[in-house]
């Protein structure tokens, strides 16, 4: 790189990192707030986060169509329920060019580095392979699931066939005929372990914990539904509404497993009627407290373990050879394709895996949240000014829309920004004593809940236990806190002598 280039520092009032459905929604409201400084930075060569690189066969949302997609850039035109990848990666792209959003972005900058300057109020935001970037305010929309999970298996490095995770499906490789062995049971592998079983000559399945399915509404939207919502906004609006209210309820078993029993012994119901093998149905059961982990939903999961050419495993894997897996049994099975489907890493500083961010007083935040993250509401933390997160810590749900969740937090993100120019500082930042307090009143509410009291091990949690990603209660209570920003909660910093700066986001 010249030395030109690399002297040549970008600046911008806003950058997002992210080009998913938080960071491009963060970037709408400010375009409808007529804030046109700002920069989108992506690492990828295109928009979609999780539904670009998500695309493997059967991938699909377990979020209604309708709750899934952002309520002040609506679509009327789903075409089902719940809608499949590619059909959510093409609403992605029609609201980035409705809003003319590429030309806010910044494709193939991954992020390396974010440090802020306490003495200019600004942070500095470096990349791998471009110029750094001056901002004065920082969004992280990368969102908490987004690197791939792969162990290690001993003797991988011997294996001759094909190996790939199901978040980089290589649609070049035929799989027809194939002898397959696919790792993990959870919400990726539930839904192509029953496309790709059609087409394998033989599929294992190789499972550690089994995973609470229930059925899934696969009814397709017709075209009167379609047109009435096209017609008709407040028809959408009713239907969104029930949608939204009917995930509500939800939460009363997570908050009371006594009664999310009543709902398990369904589920097990619903296990032994699609699975004709009793021992095979029994080894599909998990022996936890249905909700504790991700409840996850299909109709052809548990069917497939009917058909002849699949087998599940429930034995661990001791190593491969050159053209077979072997598990701790003795037992040796050629393959001649490997799928992980093992999920993303859990880690609790899995917000911020490849990049430093330096804050205040030169503190690291992967090191200050290494035993588990905390902040306010999931997008302020004490010690990094105007550094704001889209569903972070506590804010993640398990049983409504996170999209609900990331409007909250866009609109209450705007209040602090707007916030800040309006009191003519140039900087923000969350009192200490006041994300204290919350964090240990959202510890306090999760006590009791199927998360916490469900006998299982989940990605939810630190290595003590602690949930450090859900959301405890209720999302309306969520919105209804966040829903006007209560400036007594932070400090503003810096005095803004110069109100007409000039930005350049070249």
């Amino acid at each position: 790189m010249h030395e030109s280039t690399i002297n040549a520092i970008q600046k911008t009032k806003i950058a997002i990192i992210g080009a998913g459905f938080g960071g491009l929604a963060m970037a709408i409201r400010l375009l409808q707030q007529n804030i046109h400084d700002f920069v989108i930075l992506e690492k990828a060569d295109d928009v979609g986060g999780t539904w670009r690189e998500n695309q493997y066969p059967g991938a699909a949302c377990d979020v209604q169509s309708h709750m899934y997609s952002l309520s002040f850039a609506p679509k009327s035109d789903w075409s089902k329920r719940y809608a499949e990848a590619c059909e959510i990666f093409s609403y992605i792209q029609e609201i980035t060019e409705q809003f003319q959003l590429k030309k806010y972005c910044k494709f193939e900058h991954e992020v390396t580095r974010a440090e802020y300057d306490e003495q200019r109020f600004l942070w500095t935001v470096s990349f791998k392979e471009h110029a750094p970037l001056e901002a004065q305010f920082v969004i992280f929309a990368s969102g908490p699931l987004h690197v791939p999970q792969i162990p290690h298996i001993k003797g991988i490095e011997n294996f001759k066939g094909k190996v790939f995770h199901s978040s980089h499906w290589d649609h070049e490789y035929d799989l027809t005929g194939k002898r397959v062995a696919s790792i993990g049971t959870g919400g990726s592998a539930i839904q192509y372990i029953p496309e790709i079983a059609k087409q394998v000559k033989q599929l294992y399945v190789f499972q550690r914990t089994a995973a609470w399915v229930i059925p899934r509404d696969e009814r397709q939207y017709s075209s009167l539904s379609q047109l009435l919502f096209k017609r008709s906004d407040l028809f959408r609006k009713i239907h969104r509404a029930r949608l939204y209210w009917s995930n509500e309820s939800r939460v009363v078993p997570i908050v009371q497993p006594q009664i999310m029993k009543y709902g398990q012994k369904l589920a097990e119901a619903f296990i032994r009627f699609q699975v004709k093998d009793k021992n095979i149905a029994k080894k599909l059961t998990p022996d936890y407290v249905m909700g504790c982990k991700r409840i996850l939903i299909s109709n052809k999961y548990f069917p497939t373990f009917n058909r002849k050419n699949v087998e599940l495993i429930t034995q661990g894997i001791s190593e491969l050879t050159a053209s077979s897996i072997k598990t701790k049994d003795g037992h040796e099975r050629e393959i001649d394709c490997l799928i992980y489907g093992t999920g993303f890493i859990t880690d609790p500083r899995i917000y911020l895996k490849h990049f430093d961010c330096i804050g205040v007083n030169k503190q690291e935040l992967k090191q200050v949240w290494k035993d588990a993250p905390e902040s306010y509401y999931g997008m302020s933390t004490k010690g990094f000014p105007n550094l704001f997160q889209l569903l972070g810590p506590n804010t993640v749900l398990g049983h409504n829309s996170v999209i609900f969740m990331i409007e909250s937090q866009v609109n209450y993100i705007l209040q602090l920004i707007q916030l800040v120019d309006k009191t003519q500082t140039l900087a923000m930042e969350v009192k200490p004593e006041v994300q204290d307090h919350y964090n240990a009143k959202v510890q306090q509410q999760l006590k009791g809940t199927v998360w916490q009291a469900g006998g299982c091990a989940s990605w939810y949690q630190a290595a003590d236990g602690k949930n450090f990603a859900l959301w405890p209660t209720y999302t309306w209570k969520y919105w209804l806190e966040t829903r006007k920003v209560n400036a007594s909660d932070y400090i503003f910093i810096g005095q803004n002598k110069t109100k007409d700066k000039k930005r350049l986001a070249a």
